[in-house]
């Protein structure tokens, strides 16, 4: 029998305000850098409504996986009428909540690992003190996986991963099958996810209008037993603004599928009924970083690894609770992809006030060790 992961990620990063240190400084702080999440009704409102559309599938026999990072669980807990949206959606017992690095962070590029350890352990604690769930899968920012991160999912005690099916890891393979390197891979099958989350809309596309039994009839003439699609809820949401396709869509999808035989499981229920295959491929170190060139592809990216990693050294030798949480949003994957080249002019002036932010931030640091 085929099956069919498909797996909603949620984020909403913390945002660097634009900044340029006045006379005097101030002590680092949250509120001195970044915007407040809290307070996007539009977002919370969309989200409310995707919601439901999500729910009525389930009720039509849908499973889902649901990656939601750490300040946007954040958010969720914060609002009431969210955290309910999201618990009866939870209530269902069709729906698999996922561990990831709470901030969506780049920690997992660092030499020392325990940082990137500290923080899935903190995203996995969040998650079961809200839905009461002990999350198994792990999914690494970017979908990045690689040899080392496998191995480390398994240390860590989790069932299986979600990562990035590129051609660069599977090579002369195909993404429709479940994988193994240290841990049980399930990987994104990126043509038939960036159908729904890119192209939907698109008039001009040739698969235009999508519906659930051609979508179907894609996956059907597909070889392989299991099609993993990751897709962003921001990316749903703007189909959602701009046609009411996308609710048919997903709300008889799932009957679509079980008319063609073809049934919709969590990544847990994949590990216990495909056959694993080696990725071999993950032993290779340029396979491994080949997936981070959107992060660290510019001298200007590279360079603030660099200091994030070095400040990261000396905040862990003070201790300082406060320097380490600002640190941590410092590293969101957000953050680096602001300065992707494929943003220029913007991703210079993204940089430049960056830059500005973190000297700020490095001096209250040696300020408050001075001061000691």
């Amino acid at each position: 029998m085929k099956r069919v992961c498909i797996c909603w990620e949620l984020t909403s990063p913390y945002k660097l305000k634009w900044y340029w240190p006045s006379e005097g400084y101030k002590k680092p702080s949250f509120d001195l850098y970044f915007e407040s999440n809290t307070d996007n009704h539009d977002l919370v409102n969309n989200i409310l409504r995707l919601n439901e559309i999500i729910k009525n599938s389930i009720n039509s026999g849908a499973k889902y996986t649901f990656n939601i990072s750490g300040p946007c669980l954040e958010q969720i807990v914060a609002n009431k009428e969210l955290l309910k949206s999201f618990k009866d959606i939870t209530n269902t017992n069709c729906v698999e909540f996922t561990a990831s690095p709470y901030y969506q962070s780049v920690s997992f590029m660092f030499h020392d690992k325990s940082e990137f350890i500290s923080q899935i352990e903190k995203h996995v604690n969040l998650i079961k003190n809200t839905f009461h769930q002990n999350p198994q899968t792990l999914i690494n920012t970017q979908l990045f996986i690689s040899d080392e991160i496998t191995k480390l999912g398994e240390e860590l005690g989790f069932k299986c991963m979600i990562g990035e099916g590129s051609h660069n890891i599977l090579q002369k393979d195909d993404p429709t099958y479940l994988y193994k390197n240290h841990i049980p891979l399930l990987l994104r099958h990126i043509n038939l996810s960036e159908d729904i989350e890119k192209r939907f809309t698109n008039h001009t596309w040739s698969g235009y209008p999508l519906i659930a039994d051609k979508f179907t009839a894609w996956i059907d003439s597909i070889e392989g037993d299991i099609i993993t699609l990751y897709l962003d809820y921001d990316s749903i949401i703007k189909h959602l603004n701009q046609s009411d396709l996308i609710i048919k869509f997903i709300e008889e999808l799932p009957k679509s599928l079980a008319k063609a035989g073809i049934e919709m499981v969590n990544p847990l229920d994949v590990t216990t009924r495909c056959k694993t295959y080696p990725l071999s491929s993950l032993k290779k170190e340029m396979t491994a970083r080949y997936g981070v060139n959107s992060l660290v592809g510019n001298h200007v990216q590279h360079i603030y690894m660099h200091e994030l990693e070095h400040t990261l050294y000396q905040i862990n030798k003070t201790d300082n609770k406060g320097y380490q949480d600002l640190h941590r949003c410092f590293q969101q994957n957000s953050i680096f992809l602001d300065m992707n080249s494929t943003n220029y002019p913007l991703a210079y002036e993204n940089a430049v006030n960056l830059f500005s932010i973190f000297s700020d931030f490095k001096r209250g640091l040696i300020i408050g060790e001075k001061d000691k």
